[in-house]
């Protein structure tokens, strides 16, 4: 990289544009279909099928494009970084979706916690430090609706492929500085 000069810098910059609108959906699609055939932990499903059941039930509900890829990618770092895979989410969406639904992403972990019973490590009342957010209320009610609510086998859910097109379309959108809070 210390080889490198302004033209050069210019030239890849004009050249990230086209590739990441080519292969950046792709990508993230590819890795939300890698995990098809992955264990489900005892659940009923797999976190594959949780996601396309929590998009399918954001569909259903009537919720906007954005809502629908945010409820489908929403736990696609759960297998590769379970301890912080709302930050995962919200590091691979937050430029292209709204600042609710990226601060809904990096808290919906902490928001689980009051649908969590007799754990002997789960504070219930965690999300409580949160209260008086103003996204506190959809984050709460998008864990209860789409989230905790998603992992029966009985659920309806439709294919991936429904939801390619809207996953492209947000990917498409300009990207901008991503939250940090």
């Amino acid at each position: 990289m210390e080889d490198l000069r302004g033209e050069d810098w210019t030239l890849l910059e004009r050249q990230r544009g086209p590739y990441y609108d080519e292969h950046q959906a792709a990508e993230v699609l590819r890795m939300l279909a890698g995990s098809a055939q992955l264990p489900s932990f005892g659940y009923e499903i797999n976190n594959y099928g949780h996601s396309l059941q929590a998009a399918t039930l954001a569909l259903a509900a009537g919720h906007d494009e954005e809502t629908v890829v945010v409820a489908l990618l929403h736990d696609i770092g759960f297998v590769a970084c379970p301890a912080t895979h709302g930050e995962f989410a919200a590091a691979l969406l937050g430029p292209y979706i709204s600042p609710r639904n990226d601060w809904m992403l990096r808290h919906h972990q902490v928001f689980q916690d009051v649908h969590v019973h007799d754990h002997p490590t789960i504070d219930q009342d965690s999300r409580e430090k949160y209260r008086g957010h103003p996204f506190f209320d959809w984050t709460a009610e998008f864990v209860a609706r789409f989230d905790q609510s998603t992992m029966s086998a009985t659920c309806a859910t439709m294919p991936l492929d429904a939801f390619v097109p809207m996953v492209h379309h947000i990917f498409s959108r300009p990207p901008r500085a991503p939250s940090t809070a």
